[in-house]
């Protein structure tokens, strides 16, 4: 007999499926996606179809390990639970005695996107030893922090919504990888009789299926829509009543884009001055116009910004009227977390006054390299806001966040590192940098995970984690507006533990004795979400026990959410703010403006690389599966004709990209996929893929955005030649 339990898919996706595990003999036998679910509509990606082949992958790792090599040779022996337990708390009291709790540091991300699995008994735990404070910043946090400056919130239009679209623009973003289900709704949309146009330095698989690709220059995405409201505003493409009632700062704004000509912002982004008037016009022209951004357009120097500045277009347009209309970036602000139950900031001590450090995970490999000054890691994170999750407050990078006073440099270094939902030898930035931290002998690394990942290979002590199957969650998504409850399907494979067990064995091995870390896995999950919250008003835990879903209650048009087709917006004055008051007084612009890469074009480094998702991988996640991995190939670096013929490089041959922080050796594929003077790589495999040599995160930089102090993958200049 076969049995299907409810769950739902953890990984960093905006989709969040709700899925389907069907298990016989108390074996997972198939994954698919809930048709009673109206956003999966029984539909999954191929990488999730196979989950299988994860779960039961022959490399996975089933009981604790410890090294016996070399940090990064990868090899270890098995052992008990009992000795890992005993090992990294012995590890940790001696590391706490001598150099402080601060030199112990998390490092976590989305790798599971599971409330619980995510961030709760484990930020209990590092909250009550006083470790470092992770600073979560590489995916997400200033398109984050430039969505909340304007719109006050992380909110958008409702996925299903695109659906009903006459004009949908897709901006830096690829959603046929990264969002299957709204490309269903495009793809919809597009049957209907709508206009679809990629902006995207690289022509994706989704681009080379819209009417137009406006391929600009990498970075530049301000100045474009600045341009775009300059005509707006000169050919009175304007809700005037919308702008009124539910806007400040209007008047400043049309001075700010009475500067930004197409003609200007053309030489700027790389097009024709004549294709932003036509995008302008469209997009003013269009009532139902839907703009889908993503988060790799806020991944340059100026992202915070950009995304602040695109965020205007709809309430110039009054596009949020309507329920196809508006723009979506993200919707996990919809969400009434329980994070300060969840994760019990409450627990972290106090020195001096001052809360534990804060490290911002972009820079982790300057944070290793404890010894030099750095502006990575500050004193006291105390902005008492309840939650160290998903941080999308204002501050500007580096400068607040200070170095160690010049006494205290080198003298409190990151000794021991606990890393779990991540994978930071492959994701994090500038690899060379990272993986110099991670072979040091003084550091103490603990990593917990289905494989021996990149960054497990320099790990003391390897654990086995659970995937989803496996152990029970409850997830909320940042593409649509339901709630999603994950069932454990089938027992543990092998001795793996889920996040939350794991945690709660350690706290005892710390003789931790606070009733927090006895709670149990479903006590968290009814606790997960503020059950009194408007958004959830009349529903029940047992319904989304019962469905497996559950959408939150926001106003609707046409049945769709609609957030803001009466204002209601969730800044300080109540409207979408063109003029921010909060910015001005951060020391920022208050008005949408351009702001620069941080790396420009030299002759020693003329190409931006530009590293979109691949599609067979999840950033790293899937990249070990080879079922997934072979149809794809090698990574290959993307050359446009002109920039290949310029360097005498023809298509298959193996070359060299290169910059000051590291080269990567692999095939180029010659194509007019990608603009003059961008090269591209897809990622998303390990360091150790056929047919590449090295690895394409050694190439980027530490550099952190504008706002939110996040990563600049996308922000980074090389320079192709033969070999």
């Amino acid at each position: 007999m076969t049995q299907i339990i409810k769950g739902a898919c953890p990984h960093d996706c905006p989709d969040t499926c709700a899925l389907e595990y069907h298990v016989a003999d108390g074996k997972l036998i198939e994954v698919k996606g809930a048709a009673s679910h109206s956003v999966t509509a029984g539909v999954l990606c191929t990488k999730v179809a196979k989950y299988p082949l994860r779960t039961y992958h022959p490399t996975r790792i089933k009981t604790p390990l410890k090294r016996v090599g070399a940090k990064g040779e990868g090899k270890f022996v098995p052992i008990s639970w009992d000795e890992a337990l005993t090992t990294i708390a012995s590890k940790f009291k001696a590391i706490v005695g001598e150099h402080g709790a601060e030199a112990i540091l998390p490092y976590s991300y989305a790798g599971n996107m599971g409330m619980l699995q995510y961030g709760s008994m484990d930020r209990r735990f590092f909250h009550a030893i006083g470790a470092s404070q992770l600073d979560r910043t590489i995916c997400a946090s200033a398109g984050a922090a430039g969505l909340t400056a304007t719109l006050g919130s992380r909110i958008g239009t409702d996925v299903e919504a695109f659906a009903q679209s006459d004009l949908i623009i897709l901006w830096g973003t690829n959603p046929i990888t990264s969002s299957v289900h709204l490309w269903t709704r495009c793809q919809e949309a597009k049957r209907r009789g709508a206009k679809l146009i990629a902006i995207d330095p690289y022509r994706s698989l989704s681009a080379e299926k819209c009417h137009q690709w406006l391929p600009i220059n990498p970075g530049t995405d301000a100045a474009l829509a600045l341009a775009m409201m300059h005509v707006l505003v000169r050919d009175d493409l304007l809700d005037h009543e919308y702008i009124a009632s539910y806007t400040l700062g209007f008047d400043e704004l049309k001075g700010r884009v009475a500067e930004w000509s197409p003609e200007r912002a053309a030489a700027i982004c790389g097009i024709g001055a004549d294709e932003i008037e036509a995008l302008a016009k469209a997009y003013g022209g269009t009532k139902k116009a839907a703009i889908r951004l993503n988060y790799g357009m806020q991944r340059h120097g100026g992202g915070g910004m950009a995304v602040r500045t695109v965020a205007c277009l709809p309430a110039l347009t009054g596009a949020w009227r309507e329920a196809s209309g508006g723009l979506l970036l993200s919707t996990s602000g919809a969400y009434p977390m329980n994070l300060a139950y969840l994760e019990r900031p409450d627990l972290m001590p106090m020195r001096d006054g001052k809360l534990p450090r804060m490290v911002n995970m972009s820079a982790l490999g300057d944070a290793l390299a404890w010894s030099a000054p750095s502006p990575l890691v500050r004193e006291g994170w105390g902005e008492g806001d309840g939650s160290t999750s998903d941080r999308s407050d204002l501050r500007s990078s580096p400068s607040p966040l200070a170095p160690l006073p010049p006494g205290e440099r080198g003298t409190r270094p990151i000794k021991a590192m606990f890393v779990y939902n991540s994978n930071p030898a492959a994701v994090a930035p500038d690899g060379n940098a990272v993986l110099r931290g991670l072979a040091r002998d003084d550091l103490f690394t603990v990593v917990h995970d289905v494989f021996i990942t990149d960054t497990a290979r320099y790990a003391d002590i390897m654990l086995p984690a659970t995937t989803s199957p496996e152990h029970d969650d409850i997830n909320r998504s940042y593409g649509h507006y339901d709630l999603v409850l994950n069932r454990r399907a089938i027992d543990p494979v092998g001795e793996s533990l889920p996040n939350t067990e794991l945690f709660r064995r350690l706290a005892k091995a710390m003789n931790l004795v606070d009733p927090c870390f006895d709670e149990t896995d479903e006590s968290l999950i009814q606790h997960a979400f503020d059950w009194s919250h408007k958004s959830l008003a009349g529903q029940s835990f047992e319904t989304l026990e019962r469905d497996g879903v559950l959408r939150l209650n926001y106003p609707k048009k046409d049945g769709f959410i609609t957030p803001f087709a009466e204002g209601g917006f969730g800044t300080p004055s109540g409207k979408c703010e063109f003029y921010s008051e909060t910015l001005a007084q951060r020391g920022f612009d208050p008005l949408p403006t351009y702001i620069a890469p941080h790396e420009a074009e030299t002759p020693e480094f003329p190409l931006a690389l530009n590293t979109p998702p691949a599609r067979n991988a999840m950033n790293s996640t899937f990249g070990n599966i080879e079922e997934l991995a072979k149809p794809h190939g090698p990574p290959t670096v993307q050359l446009n004709p002109a920039d290949a013929a310029k360097r005498g490089i023809v298509e298959g041959q193996t070359v060299r990209v290169f910059n000051h922080r590291g080269v990567m050796k692999l095939p180029v594929a010659v194509t007019n996929g990608t603009r003059v003077g961008v090269a591209t790589i897809l990622w998303g495999h390990w360091r150790n893929h056929p047919g590449a040599e090295g690895f394409v995160n050694d190439l980027t930089s530490q550099a952190l955005t504008d706002f939110g102090g996040g990563a600049t993958f996308y922000d980074c200049r090389v320079e192709v030649a033969a070999i």
